[in-house]
């Protein structure tokens, strides 16, 4: 089975646990068999590899989440890097010129895909392999998951098929609508759009040519920065005429807000937190190691990390975007391919992080034109490269490197420093990357 994971989000839904750089999909937050916390792609990931061990899976994204894709799921799984942000139908293109043009998968397989980030159980993915087998057989250019409704939610587009069979023809699409609405066409048998699809390679990639002029996946990829934002719905879907649909009615859930979220945790307390009995239905996520008390409280969620605090009722907490959205600042936190990073404080002409590397890894060759930075080894053993010198490091050692100066560090056991930057105009676009020598 050959599947493509979407994988977008501004990281605005899940603040503060999500922020620019690490999205709702990246948050380790469930569970698995091992009582290991894992993130949404992990467990998604996880989950498809154990019903498929054999499956090709690529994840479409972003060059901002590609090191944190690295860090959760390792080297070996395939990525279509999107140079920047077009949408749904530039994106799956590119991951379908990719598939061809890169990993040589043959015109006449077919492709599943579906976002990273649903809520599923073993069952969804018995489901792609219907549609995946259902595309092949060519009875339809587009085959669509569509998930039998639990409730008339305003939140979904709707599928409306010609027949109550398991796989029918699709009669009409339905835009987002209000609730009394989403329950007539409930009444009328329709099913939600997950936005999970089938077909077959070859289909997309003649629909691409017609729609685009380009050669193949390196020539799109060159020029991609100049495709038209516009969504696969929009750009296929809404005009194809040969398309079926196949029910589907196991579980899954949309986990794109708080109120979502806490519906499908294990646990009410996350991290360092405490309530007392009079709280109910109440959420505590800490991402810090400052404890947090909860008194007295109903239908509230509260979550703290490095970047700030929400404390918000769970029916409300869907409505935090634009808020959020006014916020100007950094990510505080971030995993890397390496390991991690946390800002630890933060002024006018300095700045104090936390670097974790996890054993056998290490950081980019690189330099910073406008900050000195200084190492102080917490704990572990490794050795740096400072402008082609290397010398072992262990705790206690301080490093410094002035502007300019290349520099890197590898980490031999997991290796834990304190980062002190040292300058003005202190910036993550302040580095030059190099070779290593």
């Amino acid at each position: 089975m050959n599947i493509i994971l979407l994988s977008g989000g501004s990281g605005t839904r899940l603040w503060p646990l999500s922020n620019d750089i690490r999205s709702k999909q990246f948050i380790k937050i469930f569970k698995n068999d091992n009582n290991e916390y894992e993130s949404m792609v992990q467990r998604v990931y996880r989950q498809i590899k154990s019903v498929d061990p054999q499956g090709t899976v690529t994840i479409a994204t972003s060059r901002e989440q590609l090191s944190l894709i690295k860090n959760q799921l390792g080297s070996d799984v395939g990525v279509s890097i999107e140079p920047c942000r077009r949408d749904t139908f530039p994106a799956i293109v590119l991951a379908s010129a990719y598939l061809a043009d890169v990993q040589g998968v043959n015109l006449d397989e077919p492709v599943v895909v579906c976002p990273v980030d649903p809520y599923v159980d073993d069952s969804y993915f018995a489901a792609l392999s219907q549609l995946s087998q259902q595309a092949a057989k060519g009875e339809a250019n587009l085959v669509l998951m569509g998930i039998e409704p639990t409730y008339p939610s305003k939140k979904y587009g709707y599928i409306i098929p010609t027949s109550a069979e398991t796989t029918s023809l699709v009669s009409t699409f339905k835009e987002k609508p209000d609730v009394e609405t989403a329950q007539k066409y409930i009444d009328q048998g329709a099913l939600w759009n997950g936005g999970v699809f089938a077909y077959k390679l070859g289909y997309v990639l003649e629909k691409a040519h017609s729609m685009l002029d380009f050669d193949d996946y390196h020539d799109l990829f060159a020029q991609y920065v100049n495709l038209e934002k516009i969504s696969f719905d929009y750009a296929v879907v809404e005009k194809e005429a040969k398309i079926q649909v196949q029910r589907y009615s196991g579980q899954w859930k949309d986990v794109g807000t708080w109120n979502t979220l806490t519906e499908s945790m294990d646990e009410t307390i996350l991290g360092k937190g405490m309530m007392n009995e009079k709280c109910q239905n109440v959420h505590i996520l800490n991402d810090t190691g400052l404890p947090i008390l909860a008194m007295g409280l109903h239908d509230v969620v509260i979550s703290v990390s490095p970047d700030g605090i929400l404390v918000a009722d769970k029916d409300d907490s869907g409505n935090i975007k634009p808020f959020v959205q006014k916020l100007e600042q950094r990510a505080m936190f971030a995993e890397k391919s390496w390991g991690s990073y946390r800002v630890l404080d933060v002024d006018d002409t300095s700045q104090t992080i936390k670097v974790e590397l996890k054993a056998g890894k290490n950081m980019n060759y690189h330099n910073h034109k406008n900050r000195d930075e200084v190492w102080v080894v917490l704990s572990g053993q490794g050795r740096t490269l400072v402008d082609g010198m290397e010398q072992n490091i262990h705790p206690g050692d301080v490093v410094t490197m002035e502007a300019g100066c290349r520099h890197t560090v590898f980490a031999d056991s997991e290796l834990k420093m304190i980062e002190v930057q040292l300058g003005r105009g202190i910036s993550v676009e302040d580095k030059e990357k190099f070779e290593l020598e």
